[in-house]
């Protein structure tokens, strides 16, 4: 039986179980500061415990490589999907918090495997000349569930003040993004004939390329800021409003992706993409500084980091297609998953140095350190390569 017969295109096809999937991750993450904060009962705390896990994601990218190589991309993919249900499943019904960790760390390692899996995916059903372009289109799917999400979380939350409900919620969705995959088919085994096992070579070889160490320190710079967003955020709406604007704020902050990201996508593409990195890394870096002079504000910052997202729409999607771009053939599969530590390093700045800062300083100093990460990232991208994929050759899926 077929389903979405609307969606001729693999990519279409893709980018509904994406969506599907990622509105369970919205949802999950639109509360994970404040569940992490009812164990710990401390900012800081949150901080650390979310730094842990980045760490354990970052070791697990570079330990997964002979996985990904040896193994169904279709399949690894479908597996973490079911898999992190039941993780969501378990966050609902325990009460402490070393097994709640435990479960996190698991949780962890099957994402870190779905990510690489995930990337693979949609480079294999691209071709050279239209990966930017289809990169923006899975990830304005990613992004629409990202605007929905935060807002079903803002109702529930409004309604009903129970936060483990929503994770039962979010388990059915993931589930069923995981059905919907087997039904739709998307196959992609892709394995090597030689599996790179070694660990530390891996690494060193990765970082030998100064164009794919500038596309990792750019990708970087994504996850860094949305640390801002969906970690501290949360915490500083919830000392001045209720709990349900996180949800809405998260919901609002999702809009300038939803609607310029696929065009963003486009004219990397068909441009290249510098001027795309270096505005969409200073966007953000002016509102943060505006946020910390007009702290007091809440509203003001709800609206000044909603707008900085225009800048995020220009980086998220075209960022990793400018990874595959810089790659030689053949390098996909070695080195996808190393720079999915990019994830975690961003992360791990975003989310380890505002909770040093936490202990030392008022909160409004986090925006002047995000200020200067991402003004910092605009002056690396005037050094990156410049890749124009219009000019390639056209190969592989459309």
């Amino acid at each position: 039986m077929r389903l979405f017969k609307f969606l001729p295109k693999r990519i279409g096809k893709l980018g509904v179980v994406i969506f599907t999937s990622s509105l369970a991750f919205a949802i999950v993450c639109s509360v994970m500061s404040i569940y992490v904060n009812s164990f710990v009962h401390n900012e800081a705390l949150v901080g650390f415990v979310f730094t842990f896990l980045v760490i354990i994601s970052m070791i697990t990218h570079f330990c997964i490589i002979p996985v990904i190589e040896s193994k169904s991309k279709s399949k690894i993919f479908m597996y973490t999907l079911f898999l992190i249900g039941i993780g969501y499943i378990l966050y609902s019904i325990i009460e402490n918090f070393y097994l709640f960790l435990l479960i996190a760390v698991a949780i962890t390692i099957f994402t870190s495997l779905r990510v690489a899996s995930s990337g693979l995916l949609i480079e294999h059903s691209s071709n050279k000349k239209s990966l930017a372009k289809n990169e923006g289109l899975i990830y304005t799917f990613m992004n629409l569930a990202w605007v929905v999400g935060p807002l079903i979380v803002g109702f529930i939350l409004e309604k009903v003040d129970v936060i483990k409900n929503i994770f039962i919620l979010a388990a059915v969705i993931v589930i069923l993004a995981g059905v919907l995959f087997k039904i739709f088919k998307i196959n992609y085994s892709g394995k090597k004939k030689k599996i790179d096992t070694n660990i530390f070579r891996n690494f060193k070889d990765f970082f030998k390329d100064k164009d794919r160490v500038k596309a990792y320190i750019l990708s970087a710079g994504i996850t860094f800021w949305w640390a801002l967003i969906f970690v501290y955020m949360p915490l500083l709406i919830i000392q001045r409003l209720n709990d349900a604007w996180v949800g809405f704020f998260l919901f609002f902050s999702m809009i300038p992706l939803i609607l310029l990201q696929y065009y963003f996508g486009y004219y990397a593409g068909k441009r290249g993409y510098k001027k795309i990195f270096v505005m969409g890394y200073l966007i953000p870096a002016i509102f943060a500084v505006l946020c910390f002079f007009y702290f007091e504000s809440i509203w003001f910052i709800i609206i000044a980091m909603s707008l900085a997202s225009i800048g995020l729409s220009m980086t998220e999607g075209t960022s990793e297609a400018y990874f595959f771009d810089v790659l030689k053939d053949g390098q996909d599969q070695r080195f996808y998953s190393p720079y999915n530590t990019a994830i975690d390093v961003g992360s791990l700045g975003g989310e380890f140095i505002p909770a040093l800062i936490l202990l030392l300083l008022p909160f409004k100093f986090i925006f002047l350190f995000f200020a200067l990460g991402m003004f910092l990232l605009a002056i690396l991208s005037l050094k990156i390569k410049e890749v124009i994929e219009s000019r390639r050759k056209a190969d592989g899926f459309k």
